[in-house]
């Protein structure tokens, strides 16, 4: 289907000086011819003024004009002709589920479990070439800080703001996690067809301390609808205290229990190796400077990547080449031609002498 448009229609305003300029010009030979008249003796007034042609001049504004008229449509890129190309990314479909219970805060991974898994994170996003990215908090409940997306920048500004108070309750259950990653995926991925079968996954980043039951079972019904889990432990095994700060995050003591015990937090993988073996996925143990997530990125990019986002996209052919240089040629015709008579009598110093 032909099709003549304008790639910028703003800047056909420009269109607007062309009557601003005539107007200019007739003000300035109106201004020019009075002050002549008036601060000068009649006689030279009257060679000055029949020196100047008043055709000539008609053509240099109308040659103005149109060179102006022709850059303007330039400058708005005219285009002609119709095509649609199919365009496609491809990629997976990938849900972060980072916990944010307290014990992340413990310091035995520097500079705390939380903070850690941030960084890495935060590596793994960079790795990511094409791929939706989501990401839910989770501690007690669970909760979408941000829906599937394809900007690292925006996905990196909600991990960075990740705390304990990203959710209302603390604890640490799997099973809400995995059951708000699912949701997720389901509303915000792309609908499969014949040609296409994109594969969806959900990483959890935990220390695996799971205070709730139904989590193996939640991670076998997502993986039997074809959603994979990957697991992310941090923390150790020796574990460690849990610190408390002030508002200027100095350190006043560490977290007790209701005895007044102070609380080590253990680390041991099992329960993240259980969802991981449960939704056909894999586990790593997340060390400082460490190829746990070296290992994430080859174990995923096995998977079956599925083309996202296709669209279609309207391509035109362009013109204002053509405007330009005719625009160019009218400015440079005006540019060399002069303003004088060719003909009759001129001025030459003190004396009136016919045109040789």
């Amino acid at each position: 289907m032909f099709e003549f448009r304008f790639e910028d229609h703003a800047a056909l305003q420009f269109l607007l000086l062309i009557p601003l300029i005539i107007f200019l010009v007739w003000w300035t030979a109106g201004r020019t011819r009075q002050i002549v008249t008036t601060q000068i003796s009649p006689k030279i007034a009257q060679f000055l003024l029949r020196s100047v042609s008043t055709r000539k001049r008609k053509i240099k504004l109308f040659l103005q004009c149109i060179a102006l008229l022709f850059f303007v449509i330039a400058l708005a890129r005219p285009q002609s002709g119709e095509s649609l190309q199919k365009a496609k990314s491809e990629g997976l479909e990938i849900m972060l589920a980072v916990d944010v219970s307290n014990s992340m805060l413990s310091e035995d991974a520097r500079p705390s479990r939380l903070e850690l898994a941030k960084r890495e994170l935060e590596r793994f996003l960079d790795s990511l070439s094409g791929d939706k990215v989501g990401l839910v908090a989770f501690a007690g409940s669970a909760v979408t800080l941000s829906p599937m997306t394809t900007d690292k920048n925006a996905m990196k500004m909600y991990i960075e703001s990740l705390s304990t108070s990203s959710v209302s309750t603390q604890g640490t259950d799997f099973r809400r996690a995995l059951s708000e990653c699912y949701t997720a995926l389901q509303r915000g991925g792309v609908d499969g067809d014949d040609k296409s079968n994109v594969t969806k996954v959900i990483v959890i980043a935990s220390d695996g301390e799971d205070n709730e039951k139904g989590a193996l079972e939640q991670a076998e019904k997502i993986s039997n609808e074809g959603v994979r889990i990957f697991t992310l432990g941090f923390g150790t095994e020796q574990g460690g205290q849990i610190p408390v700060r002030d508002a200027q995050g100095n350190l006043v003591g560490y977290k007790k229990d209701k005895g007044g015990q102070t609380i080590v937090t253990k680390s041991t993988g099992e329960a993240l190796k259980a969802l991981a073996e449960a939704g056909k996925g894999t586990f790593q143990q997340v060390t400082f400077g460490g190829d746990a997530i070296k290992n994430l990125k080859g174990a995923i990019d096995q998977l079956q990547r599925a083309q996202l986002d296709t669209t279609e996209i309207t391509s035109y052919n362009e013109h204002y080449q053509a405007f330009l240089l005719v625009g160019v040629a009218l400015a440079l015709l005006e540019l060399f031609l002069g303003e004088r008579r060719s003909e009759g009598r001129i001025w030459k110093g003190r004396f009136e002498v016919p045109q040789p």
